[in-house]
């Protein structure tokens, strides 16, 4: 088993950190894993993405120029990303604020309302956590309580932003699927 998964989205929207956590949780279930994370120059809106691949074997190289998994932030990582995409891949996007997607009747589409439901939970810098939650919703392939774990590790001198960033991401984990109306 490999995934190979791309998470793209502008600095300021939590990309690498998402792919860190996930990285790092992998790790605790003893998977082989890379991140190779690649950023603008700009520390806020420039863009921003990662690659993670999560295997039970040696992985050879960190790039993924196919990946199985595209995560896209924002509308500018769905049009720049999607067409690497293999045939079967999976797109999960914010729909919040990504709503023109080019028509590809070969993989799966599954929109999550990030920003949405991060206003609602009182925390709009949260929505990486949203996506985090409902992909491993959608995949099931590293447990929740090692999330939790590397959520602790990575954020462990911040104590309450831990505690909310947890909760934020059990909202995405339990909500997933979001049903269109």
């Amino acid at each position: 088993m490999i995934n190979k998964i791309l998470c793209a989205g502008s600095g300021g929207q939590g990309v690498l950190t998402l792919g860190n956590i996930l990285g790092n949780a992998a790790m605790m279930e003893d998977y082989c894993v890379t991140f190779l994370p690649s950023y603008g120059a700009a520390m806020r809106g420039g863009t921003a993405n990662c690659t993670v691949c999560i295997s039970n074997n040696e992985i050879a190289s960190p790039v993924a120029s196919a990946p199985d998994i595209l995560i896209a932030m924002n509308q500018p990582s769905v049009s720049a990303f999607i067409n690497r995409l293999e045939p079967g891949a999976q797109l999960i996007y914010n729909s919040s604020i990504a709503d023109n997607l080019p028509i590809r009747g070969d993989i799966e589409f599954h929109p999550v309302p990030a920003n949405d439901l991060a206003i609602e939970l009182g925390n709009e810098r949260s929505m990486n956590m949203i996506i985090l939650g409902s992909f491993i919703k959608l995949t099931n392939i590293i447990r929740v309580d090692n999330i939790h774990k590397s959520i602790e590790m990575l954020m462990g001198a911040k104590p309450k932003l831990a505690k909310k960033s947890k909760e934020i991401f059990n909202a995405g984990y339990e909500r997933f699927p979001f049903i269109s109306e």
